[in-house]
């Protein structure tokens, strides 16, 4: 049975059921629970999501909710999809885990098969982790031992200075603002910073890497490609992303491309760097690599790279690993979401998508409002004039989040920046509420 085929058996039609309120929710939240990136004194209460169907959630009254950032960008099929549950029912029957080191399976195997030939060419092994920042951080250790391992005196990694690439010790170290790790500081490692070639800076951003790539002790350049996403969707076309990688190739740097957010389509194409024609030694994947169901990453590597830690010496293996490695649970639903991604009809509502989010921005570009309007793919970013500093912190972020969670919108917006990150499968009419709420803020918020 082909995928198409067994997509349809399953069903795309979902069903919800919605359960009664539970009007202490809220009160046993704040009892124990602490939310991410939340002042816990100052927030707004959160909001109790009992379903979900398709672009849409269901709060414990009924109130419903466009889901327009795709869940902190990993939904990108739908919620409570029936093929993917259906798949991840199907692997829990047979398998839930087994220790990776020592042992494999077949949903690890089929989905490593599966996805190498999909990504830039020359990728040719897979490392399994759990979350972004770690696959991020995998990359950033591959790419220092792989220098260490051949006796090469390479330990410095470069970063653009408005990048963010997670939050553990080694990925706080290479984003580019400080603002949440202050605390922090005295314990991340250096790492050279180049400008972020936005508008204007393309020339500054090219000079600054090749100047640090002279020195000859650069181990790695990690970047966010063509889009830097908590940096306020900060967008830089595909050629100056190739001369950036031509130049660590002639220096002989690695490359790491920080694909979490950029993977799976949403830059038009399945992975933001098949936009270029030089490509990347290392690639760090997550979100949307399950569809949003469940927590999964991966570090995809050259062949190259592999080769520097294939050895008789023990001490040259990489040794990182977590309990849940290679979870056939997540490889089942990331086989599911392959199977859904690559079916014609989510490759023509990509393209929807694209098409709709590059005319609403034709309409509202040049508003008196707006600083800036910028789109890549699927991801459209709108920059609100302030009187304040842009950035996360911009005060302009908390009235505009309620003004369109008021109007059964999820728009998390980064400080004064606005930006439209859908699931895939958002109807022309969902499309048509999240635009006309933003007109709507765009009269005067």
């Amino acid at each position: 049975m082909s995928s198409e085929q067994n997509i349809q058996q399953c069903g795309l039609t979902q069903t919800v059921t919605k359960m009664p309120p539970q009007t202490n929710w809220i009160t046993r939240d704040r009892a124990h629970i602490w939310h991410p990136y939340t002042q816990m004194k100052t927030a707004d209460a959160p909001i109790a999501i009992v379903a979900g169907k398709g672009a849409e959630l269901y709060d414990e009254t009924g109130k419903v909710y466009i889901d327009a950032v795709a869940s902190w960008w990993t939904n990108i099929h739908g919620h409570a999809h029936p093929y993917m549950a259906e798949k991840l029912a199907e692997q829990a029957r047979k398998l839930e885990h087994v220790i990776f080191a020592g042992f494999t399976h077949p949903s690890a195997i089929e989905l490593a098969e599966r996805l190498l030939p999909l990504l830039p060419a020359g990728q040719s092994k897979v490392f399994f982790s759990d979350n972004g920042s770690t696959a991020v951080e995998v990359g950033i250790k591959m790419a220092i031992q792989y220098f260490y391992n051949q006796g090469i005196a390479r330990k410095k990694i470069i970063a653009f200075d408005l990048a963010y690439h997670g939050d553990t010790f080694g990925t706080m170290s290479v984003g580019g603002d400080l603002s949440f790790y202050h605390a922090f500081q005295d314990f991340l490692y250096q790492v050279e910073r180049i400008p972020t070639p936005i508008p204007g800076q393309e020339a500054a951003c090219l000079q600054a890497l090749e100047a640090h790539l002279q020195k000859g002790d650069v181990a790695a350049f990690v970047f966010e490609p063509l889009v830097l996403g908590a940096g306020g969707m900060l967008m830089y076309p595909p050629d100056v992303l190739d001369q950036l990688m031509a130049l660590c190739k002639k220096h002989g740097a690695l490359c790491i491309a920080d694909e979490v957010m950029t993977g799976f389509g949403r830059t038009g194409k399945l992975f933001a760097t098949l936009h270029c024609q030089e490509k990347p030694d290392i690639i760090a994947l997550s979100k949307g690599l399950t569809g949003g169901m469940l927590p999964m990453a991966l570090t995809t590597c050259t062949e190259a790279v592999y080769q520097a830690f294939y050895s008789d010496d023990k001490m040259k293996a990489l040794f990182h690993g977590h309990s849940f490695t290679g979870n056939p649970l997540g490889c089942a639903v990331a086989l599911a979401s392959l199977d859904l991604l690559l079916a014609e009809e989510t490759q023509r509502n990509i393209q929807r998508i694209v098409q709709r989010q590059a005319d609403f921005m034709a309409k509202i570009k040049g508003h008196p409002l707006l600083e800036d309007c910028r789109q890549t793919g699927t991801i459209l970013a709108l920059e609100f004039k302030t009187d304040k500093q842009s950035g996360y912190f911009n005060n302009l972020r908390d009235r505009l989040y309620r003004f369109f969670l008021q109007r059964g919108l999820i728009l998390r917006p980064l400080g004064n920046v606005v930006y439209v990150l859908p699931p895939y499968c958002i109807t022309d009419p969902q499309l048509d509420q999240v635009y006309g709420a933003i007109e709507a803020a765009l009269m005067g918020i």
